[in-house]
């Protein structure tokens, strides 16, 4: 899976010389909580709510609100904005970016392909990009196949009885538990029972989940 994947492309952007004021505007109206900064075709910095919040006078300040907006009229996001900005490519894997948000503690990349940047991701397109992945607004069940002792092979033994035996699977995963790896086995709900007695026959502990995929 990679960046591109799961980035979002619809990526709103100011200049640096955009007013404070239209940048918080720009964030309410799209719902969003953060702008890429791009001057002459270049990413130059970040500007986030958190950015703008720690830009602003305190609650303390002897500012009365026209002198407040007046402030935040004049001042641009070039003046607050962050210009230490943390990207992923576009085609790096979507671990990397889970690794460098992670690393850095930051919830959001601008995603970068040939120097240009053409998406965004964030920790909820993460979010969403792991419910795809596990298949979950899909109709089913999941049998879990735990193996104390790995070997060579086993994930093609499990496909093989589950082919001979006509029953589909929806998505696999791969989890640990300590030492014990888990296959997670997506499959059609009707069909839960039968994959885990098929397996069960077949030597592996397996059993039917009693948590079941709901739709949204």
């Amino acid at each position: 899976m990679s960046v591109r994947d799961f980035m979002s492309t619809n990526v709103i952007t100011v200049t640096p010389e955009t007013k404070i004021s239209i940048a918080v505007n720009i964030m309410k109206e799209n719902d969003i909580h953060r702008l890429p900064v791009i001057d002459d075709g270049q990413l130059v910095g970040l500007v986030t709510e958190g950015i703008i919040q720690a830009a602003s006078p305190s609650k303390a300040t002897s500012l009365s609100i026209y002198e407040y907006n007046y402030l935040l009229n004049k001042m641009t996001v070039k003046e607050v904005m962050t210009t230490i900005v943390r990207t992923i490519d576009a085609d790096d894997f979507l671990e990397d970016a889970i690794h460098e948000m992670r690393k850095y503690q930051i919830g959001v990349l601008p995603v970068m392909s040939d120097g240009e940047t053409i998406g965004i991701i964030t920790n909820n397109d993460i979010l969403d990009a792991f419910l795809d992945v596990t298949d979950y607004n899909e109709p089913g069940t999941v049998v879990q196949v735990f193996i104390r002792k790995d070997r060579t092979g086993v994930i093609y033994e499990i496909g093989k009885i589950m082919a001979e035996n006509g029953l589909n699977i929806q998505t696999l995963m791969v989890t640990h538990q300590g030492t014990t790896k888990v296959v997670e086995i997506h499959v059609d709900k009707k069909d839960g029972f039968s994959v885990a007695s098929k397996l069960s026959d077949a030597g592996f502990d397996a059993k039917e989940s009693e948590r079941y995929k709901r739709p949204m």
